[in-house]
């Protein structure tokens, strides 16, 4: 969340090879889980998905419910960031009864606003606002803020996606997006919620605006241009260059 994604699949991959050096189930399903959960958010989806399916298999037949859920979860976030929605909705509601009925709690802010992402692609926005109200309301009583800038850029990409967009209330979910990311020093919440913003600046004609936004964000970085984050801000900024 620091913005070295590098450092931080370097970290996750040391993690795992230490992992399976120990004959610990419950240390390898740790391992798989936050292996895979960076991978994803550095846009490596088929390496997630592998890691997760022997995360769950290896629950199934350690008879771990609370690992299996978590899989599950990424699983189901992961289908939502392939576009895989219908199916991803269905996971991940499915992993949240689970995931509850093991009495935790951790992380819930983040899986309901991917459930909302899910919602809205498939056209269902009741049922996408009603879990970002759900993951605001979560992310102030429990104090999980960690995910808090994304639910909020979350937000704001479902009201432009709505059958009548509402790019007002999206440019202010943006803008809260980047001050919590900004409070919390959190340069991929920040680099994301930017090249929301800049985007919808962009389609705005204030293209200068755009560009005086995200250039200083992205020339932040010194690692991980081949991310999917970083390449899309490169994209686009490129595009308010020319």
């Amino acid at each position: 969340m620091l913005g070295y994604p590098e450092a931080a699949l370097a970290d996750v991959e040391h993690a795992l090879d230490d992992a399976r050096e120990i004959p610990h189930a419950a240390t390898l399903m740790h391992a798989l889980f936050f292996t895979a959960w960076t991978h994803s958010h550095c846009g490596n989806h088929l390496i997630a998905k592998a890691q997760l399916d022997e995360l769950v298999a290896l629950a199934d037949e350690k008879s771990s419910l609370f690992w299996k859920t978590l899989g599950m979860l990424n699983q189901g976030c992961a289908l939502a960031l392939t576009g895989k929605t219908t199916d991803a909705a269905q996971m991940i509601t499915s992993g949240i009864k689970a995931f509850r009925s093991t009495g935790g709690t951790l992380w819930a802010p983040l899986w309901v606003s991917y459930l909302a992402r899910a919602h809205a692609d498939i056209g269902q926005f009741d049922d996408a606002w009603r879990c970002i109200a759900e993951a605001t309301t979560t992310v102030q009583t429990t104090k999980e803020k960690w995910c808090e800038a994304e639910v909020h850029r979350t937000a704001g990409e479902i009201a432009l996606k709505s059958p009548h967009p509402d790019l007002a209330k999206a440019e202010a979910y943006f803008e809260r997006a980047l001050a919590v990311a900004r409070e919390q020093r959190a340069k991929s919440w920040e680099l994301r919620a930017a090249t929301s913003l800049a985007r919808l600046w962009r389609d705005q004609r204030k293209r200068d605006e755009a560009r005086d936004l995200l250039a200083p964000v992205y020339g932040w970085f010194t690692e991980g241009f081949d991310t999917l984050d970083l390449k899309e801000a490169k994209t686009l900024l490129d595009e308010l260059r020319a």
